[in-house]
């Protein structure tokens, strides 16, 4: 059920490819609205993906499908997520303001009243050349009043691509928090699946080391009778007690497991108060049997994982930080102006007669300092080798844990069955011997040793399915979602311009 390793290369250097150059470019396809984010979100897939969002459903189990939808409507860890994404949506906002001109619009009054034997109606008669030289008689204060209704505005012309860059760094940043977002909401519902298997086990085991327990104390009063008729020795009675005591020692550790595996998922669900006792089934049932793995799942379902995709716009991020720091080199060419009315009575202050405008034009260019921009733009480097390493590192891990994880579930696959097969005999026998003790052919204890048998057999099926469920959950971890063959079809049965697109915008 591996994926060959020949067919596991070509998806990494793939991945590998689309991300050589180092020259700024749009971001690729992604969906703008994260599902479960903000009410009224489209929630469209990553373009060419596998369905993620509700893989869980290919366990059958209906209970299972009411816990995860009380952890998607509850849990705080997802809630977390939801702002995080919300704050880099932000300062993807205001990243991209610069790139538009700033327009606000102003409103003012000037008023001016001063003696005119103060300020410059004194310096006029320092110099001769006041009233009295002059023959003009001044009042003896001076007052003028100024409206003014302007809109100003300021820009800066992008030539080098400094703002350009600056804005696509924070909206690749955006797009790796939504894929954050969805690696989270990931770890929350495996962690939740996971809990949900191993508390439906331990009630099971639960129920079935009380029933073990019962049967080894009538084994050892069985002991008992034989040893007070002197026809067994100590020694048999001393291990019946033995067994009876180690089977009853059990049910308190299986009850604090329990209670530590319910509390656990009360956090995932949000709710201390959340009644599990109604909620959660005492065996795993399933409504149908589970949808196999397909043997040719396709190596293009890496690209689904989220933590691939934050990886790869965290990339795309450091890069375009690198031309933005870069840009910084370059002089920097910036536009202010205002236009608007002023008048000095306020029956004109709507006069067009009475219009201004106020424009300069500003050419700053970096000379020395101090090689602080230069080091800029070798921290940004610096950062994007990292982010490459780091993308590297991801696609690699990814692979790989396919690859154990498929190894997993065939391992799991085969123990269910030679297990299944090793209950199905002891279902047989002990149903054979409970009639030979009706019938008087054997004697109780022989029967209560086959029913023994059963239900360890019982128990040891019941952690092989367990077990099967975990390595199900992995291969869902690995895959980032979904394998199913129904989304697998309805792949195939796109049209070929769709199913085109959808490879393209994946590339």
């Amino acid at each position: 059920m591996s994926i060959p390793k020949y067919r596991l290369t070509p998806a990494i250097v793939g991945l590998f490819v689309s991300a050589c150059t180092l020259a700024p470019r749009s971001t690729p396809p992604v969906p703008e609205p994260v599902a479960d984010l903000t009410e009224g979100s489209a929630g469209r897939d990553f373009a060419g993906s596998i369905e993620p969002r509700e893989w869980w459903k290919t366990f059958a189990d209906p209970a299972l499908n009411g816990v995860i939808e009380s952890v998607l409507a509850s849990n705080f860890d997802l809630a977390g997520a939801v702002a995080r994404v919300d704050q880099s949506r932000a300062r993807a906002r205001i990243a991209r303001a610069p790139m538009f001109p700033t327009i606000q619009p102003s409103a003012g009054v000037n008023e001016f009243d001063a003696p005119t034997n103060a300020g410059i109606g004194a310096q006029l008669d320092e110099l001769g050349l006041g009233s009295s030289a002059s023959g003009i008689v001044l009042p003896d204060r001076l007052g003028l009043t100024t409206y003014t209704a302007a809109v100003e505005f300021a820009y800066e012309v992008d030539f080098w691509g400094r703002n350009r860059n600056d804005a696509l760094a924070a909206a690749a940043e955006r797009t790796a928090s939504e894929a954050d977002y969805l690696t989270a909401r990931m770890g929350v519902l495996s962690e939740t699946v996971q809990t949900y298997l191993e508390i439906v086990n331990l009630r099971q085991q639960q129920r079935l080391a009380g029933e073990i327990a019962e049967i080894l104390q009538q084994r050892e009063g069985l002991a008992g009778d034989r040893y007070d008729r002197g026809l067994t020795d100590v020694s048999r009675l001393h291990r019946a007690r033995q067994e009876a005591r180690n089977a009853q020692a059990e049910l308190p550790q299986i009850e604090a497991l329990l209670a530590d595996a319910e509390g656990r998922l009360r956090v995932l669900m949000g709710d201390h108060r959340a009644d599990l006792a109604h909620m959660l089934p005492d065996s795993l049932t399933q409504s149908r049997a589970p949808q196999p793995v397909p043997p040719d799942i396709p190596t293009r379902l890496l690209a689904q994982r989220p933590d691939i995709i934050a990886a790869k716009q965290r990339m795309e991020a450091a890069r375009y930080q690198v031309g933005a720091r870069r840009a910084d080199l370059a002089p920097r060419l910036s536009l202010h102006g205002s236009i608007g009315l002023q008048s000095t009575e306020s029956s004109e202050w709507f006069n067009p007669e009475q219009w201004f405008r106020n424009l300069s034009m500003n050419l700053l260019g970096p000379v020395f300092q101090g090689s602080r921009l230069r080091g800029n733009v070798a921290l940004a480097r610096a950062r994007l080798k990292a982010a490459v390493a780091a993308y590297g590192r991801s696609v690699v891990t990814a692979a790989n844990e396919i690859e154990s994880a498929l190894a997993g579930l065939a391992a799991s696959r085969k123990r269910h069955s030679l297990l299944a097969s090793l209950s199905k005999a002891a279902d047989a026998e002990a149903a054979l011997q409970e009639q030979r003790y009706v019938s008087g052919v054997v004697d109780y204890e022989a029967h209560l040793t086959a029913v023994q048998t059963r239900l360890a057999a019982e128990s040891l099926l019941a952690a092989a399915k367990r077990d099967l469920g975990y390595a199900r959950l992995a291969l869902h971890r690995a895959l980032g979602g979904a394998w199913t063959s129904d989304d697998l079809r309805a792949r195939h049965q796109q049209p070929p311009k769709q199913r085109a697109l959808s490879r393209s915008s994946m590339e």
